[in-house]
This record gives structure tokens, C-alpha cells and sequence, in this order.
């Protein structure tokens, strides 16, 4: 990760361009605990010098991985993954085109995890609940699978409706954030929602005229997953309510330039344990 900064500092425009988006799929890998392999470092490198392209990276690394003189070499599948999405990351990311719609959110869902999870490109069947270290070990409530797509097109409708010009910035900004953060807690897929929350906001950001250094994302993608943890979580019996304060800060520094200070200790919640029959546990 850390070569790819030469090109942003010093590289002609198309090579910055690549390099940050490079540097951004790989990041938004970190969400799930996954690192690349060295070889999609290698060959991440060979794109942004201009000597293959985005579709000749593709068939190297499916290549690398139908190999089985190169199987050996390789950590497990999770590494497969984090180097097959960072690929198609980088490749959406470059691409001109965008559909404000659902089907477009459930598209970048398909292209990037298709033939990694069986379910890539279809709605949720099922009910989940997660456990998030940064809400002590509680949940948030996911949407239920039978009204994904119903709630869905409601919230594309509502963030239609909203008439942006009229607008002042920190008011636009409160608008993408609750819009970003209504999405993600719809959780419509199995796996894989973070990330395709990430890449269809970036992309759509981008409708809006925004230039941003898309290194936000990279550099502090666990602190975006957490801020939208507490965009979405309630207990009103503990005195606590959602909040996108943290979602804004992130996007303050992506899209204002600020220098917000972004750390997850900040949101963490320290929910106080409450029973009658059991002590409190140890801290240890």
C-alpha cells in the first residue's frame, strides 16, 4: 500500500487516479479483516504504470488463482477475496457510468462478489442480527429480508425527493449521511454490505460534482463501518440514541478537506451490564 503513495505524489494524472483507487479497494478489505497477496501488490503496480490494464489485472490475478502449481502459494481464500474485490473495486471505480436505483447497488454487490459468495447479487433471504464490538456486543436491527426491496425503493425515493440546490452544504451533508447510513442498515445482502455501501457512494458522490482523495475510505474504513453502527443503533432504555455525528466527521474530511480527528475508541459504547442474578463481568 505504502508504494502506491509515489504515484500520487509524483505520478502524471492517470496514474494518481489509479493509484488512489488501488489504494481505496484495498483498504475497504480491512472492513472484513482481509489483506491482499503480495502478487496483487505486484500486479496492482504494473496497472497504475500503465503497462496492463484493468481487464489484463483481472485475468492475471482469476489466472493466479485457477493455477494449481499456484495454490500452494497462496494464504486461504479470504486472501482470494480481498485481491478478486480489490480488483473490481478499482474497476468500478474508474468507470463513467452510474443508475441512482437499487438495481445499480444490487450490480456493484454481483460484480464484486460474484463467484467468491453464492448469493452475490441477491437480496438477503434470511433475518441476521451481528454482534459489534463497538456496541459492547449488541446489534444492530437489520432490516427483515421480507421488506429488503420494499425499503429499498423507499429510501431511493426519499433521497430523490430532496432538493439539493436549496441546500447549504452542512445541510447536503446530513442528507448523504442519513441516506448512506438508511442503505447500510437495510444490510440487503448476506455479506459484502460495507463495501458495497462504499463503492455506490463514492460513485454517487460523484454525480454531485464532489472531487475527493478517495485515501478517507482507505485510510479509516473500520472507523466508517462503526460510524454507521451508531447512525443505526437505539437503547432508549440506556439513554442512547442513533446518531450520524461520526458519519458527518468521516464525510467532513472527504469531501470539506477537514482534518477530523477519526478514531473508533470514540465510538464505542460501554453499555452497562444489567442483571439481577449475575455480577458485573471481569474486564479481563
Amino acid at each position: 500500500m505504502s508504494d502506491f503513495g509515489k504515484y500520487i505524489r509524483q505520478g502524471e494524472p492517470g496514474s494518481k487516479e489509479k493509484a488512489q483507487a488501488w489504494q481505496t479497494a484495498i483498504g475497504l478489505q480491512d472492513v472484513d479483516g482481509l489483506k491482499p497477496s503480495e502478487y496483487l501488490l505486484q500486479t496492482a503496480g504494473r496497472h497504475i504504470e500503465g503497462d496492463i490494464t484493468i481487464g489484463e489485472v483481472k485475468h492475471l490475478i482469476d489466472s493466479y488463482y485457477q493455477s494449481k502449481a499456484n495454490r500452494t502459494d497462496i494464504e486461504n481464500k479470504r486472501t482470494e477475496e480481498a485481491d478478486k474485490v480489490s480488483v473490481r473495486i478499482t474497476e468500478i471505480l474508474s468507470e463513467k457510468s452510474f443508475s441512482f436505483t437499487p438495481d445499480y447497488l444490487i450490480l456493484i454487490h454481483r460484480r464484486l462478489f460474484e463467484g467468491l459468495y453464492r448469493f452475490a447479487g441477491k437480496l438477503r433471504d434470511y433475518d441476521i442480527t451481528k454482534k459489534e464490538r463497538v456496541l459492547d456486543g449488541d446489534t444492530v436491527l437489520y432490516s427483515n429480508h421480507e421488506l429488503i426491496r420494499q425499503t429499498l425503493e423507499y429510501d431511493f425515493g426519499q433521497e430523490k425527493s430532496v432538493d439539493y440546490p436549496s441546500l447549504d452544504a452542512n445541510q447536503a451533508l446530513k442528507h448523504i449521511c442519513k441516506f448512506v447510513s438508511d442503505i447500510w442498515q437495510i444490510h440487503p445482502f448476506g455479506e459484502g454490505n460495507t463495501r458495497t455501501t462504499a463503492v455506490f457512494t463514492m460513485k454517487y458522490l460523484h454525480t454531485f460534482g464532489f472531487t475527493f482523495d478517495n485515501s478517507v475510505f482507505q485510510e479509516h474504513s473500520w472507523y466508517f463501518r462503526n460510524a454507521l453502527v451508531r447512525a443505526n443503533y437505539n437503547n432508549y432504555a440506556k439513554g442512547i440514541s442513533a446518531t450520524t455525528s461520526f458519519l458527518e466527521l468521516f464525510f467532513r474530511n472527504l469531501l470539506f478537506g477537514e482534518k477530523n480527528e477519526l478514531h473508533n475508541r470514540a465510538l464505542k459504547l460501554r453499555l452497562p451490564y444489567i442483571s439481577a442474578n449475575l455480577p458485573e463481568p471481569s474486564s479481563e
